[in-house]
Order: C-alpha cells, then sequence, then structure tokens
C-alpha cells in the first residue's frame, strides 16, 4: 500500500491511534498533518519526515475553518478525535451528553463540511479521495455496559459516514468507518488507572476480547492506511471492525 504523493490530516495525532496513523501515512509516502488540541503531545512527532504539525480544538468551527483555508486540497482525513465518556444513561449528565456530542460527532460534521470541497477536486484530478471517521464496536454494532454516551455518538458516526459516502459516491470521493476492538492506548490506561480495582479492570478489558488481549495501536494501522489509499478505491461507506473477534 502506497500514499505516495497524497496530502492526509489527522486529528488527535498526539498519542494513540491518531500518533500511530500519523507515522504509519508518513512511512507509505504521505504528507501528513498531524493535528491535535494539545501542543506538547504534538512534539512527539516533531523531525518526523513528512509530518506537518498544526494545534487544532476540532470543537471549535473558526479553528477548522481557518485551518482548511491555510492547507493545501487534501487526497485523505482521518477524523481520530474522540471521548469516552463511562456510565449509564442514569449517569449521564447534559454537559456530559452535550460534550460528546460536540466531539464526538458534530467535530466531524463541521471537519467534513470545511474539507470536503478539496476533497472533491482531488477526487476529480487524481481519480480517488478518501475520508476515515473514527467509530468504534461499540456503537451500532455492539452496546456494552456504561457507554451509553460513547456507544450512542459512535453510532451517529457510522451513520454520518454512509450519509456521506452515498452522497459523493459517484465523484469519487470515500467515505468508511473504523471500528476497533479495545486498544492498548494512553485514553484506555487512564481508564484503568481510574477504576477502584485497576489490576481487575484491566483483566475485565482482556477477558472481553476472544483473541486474549489488548489491540496495539499497529494493529489499527494497515487498515488505516489501506482504506486511505487507492487501493480501498472501490470500498465505501463501509464499517471495519478490527476488534480481534468481539462482535463475531
Amino acid at each position: 500500500m502506497t500514499l505516495t504523493n497524497k496530502t492526509i490530516l489527522i486529528t488527535a495525532a498526539g498519542q494513540g491511534i491518531g500518533a500511530a496513523s500519523a507515522r504509519a501515512c508518513a512511512a507509505a509516502g504521505a504528507s501528513v498533518i498531524a493535528t491535535d488540541v494539545n501542543g506538547d503531545l504534538l512534539e512527539n512527532l516533531a523531525g518526523v519526515a513528512g509530518i506537518e504539525t498544526r494545534v487544532l480544538d476540532v470543537t471549535n468551527g473558526a479553528d477548522i475553518t481557518a485551518l482548511a483555508a491555510s492547507v493545501p486540497d487534501l487526497d485523505g482525513m482521518f477524523n481520530c478525535a474522540g471521548v469516552v465518556h463511562h456510565g449509564t444513561v442514569l449517569e449521564l449528565t447534559d454537559d456530559d451528553w452535550d460534550f460528546a456530542v460536540s466531539l464526538n460527532v458534530t467535530s466531524m460534521v463541521r471537519m467534513c463540511r470545511a474539507f470536503v470541497p478539496g476533497l472533491l477536486r482531488r477526487a476529480e484530478s487524481q481519480g480517488s479521495a478518501a475520508i476515515l471517521n473514527m467509530a468504534s464496536m461499540a456503537s451500532s454494532e455492539k452496546g456494552f455496559v456504561n457507554r451509553t454516551a460513547y456507544g450512542a455518538t459512535k453510532a451517529a458516526v457510522i451513520g454520518l459516514t454512509k450519509a456521506i459516502a452515498a452522497d459523493f459516491v459517484a465523484q469519487n470521493l470515500r467515505c468508511n468507518a473504523l471500528c476497533p476492538g479495545t486498544v492498548d492506548t494512553p485514553s484506555l490506561r487512564g481508564r484503568i488507572a481510574s477504576a477502584p480495582d485497576p489490576i481487575q479492570a484491566e483483566k475485565d478489558f482482556i477477558a472481553r476480547q476472544p483473541m486474549g488481549r489488548l489491540a496495539t495501536v499497529d494493529d489499527m494501522t494497515p487498515t488505516v492506511v489501506h482504506l486511505l489509499s487507492d487501493g480501498s478505491r472501490f470500498v465505501t461507506g463501509q464499517t471495519m471492525l478490527v476488534d480481534g473477534g468481539v462482535t463475531i
């Protein structure tokens, strides 16, 4: 798989799946624009060949518009930013819900609205362009305990993905959703550490994976690169489950 001569933008690229995807896309030949709300985290990518870093708050529509006006037309975009809320509907405050919707869904709408015109221009000139949205196996694919806001918003991401795919399929702009299983990231480690019994919490996360282990970020990146590459030029509107068999 190659991304040579492609410009790819990735959000939440400071750590976890976003950072690994930025490195993998650059290694595949792309010019990567790696963004994150936390500029300090982006220092981890400083000096990596093929990667340019930008601070971006994806919950700020004006910042998104300004970024879109300052970068070249994209060949691909990975909307990776998101938040995991822990709790049932009884523990879900209005503020929790509003933030989950804002970061997990509205930010993707704004990113697509800002960057789709350029993606369409690249699709017209190059024959293909791609959007990849971060969804989850915890979505319309499967319900999980204490994931009300997360599951609902990630289900919305899948619906958004299919709608965008349908709107632009005839113009060779593809849109797919990545649905990871439980991935060993700083976000997951934070949730484990905050549990009443962190040791048991980690065991519980591992136990729900039929393969008997947590995913690594490197289990995700081959699919990310593939879905942003011309190797998937006939794939659109799909939910790509990379979950170690949880949803079998």
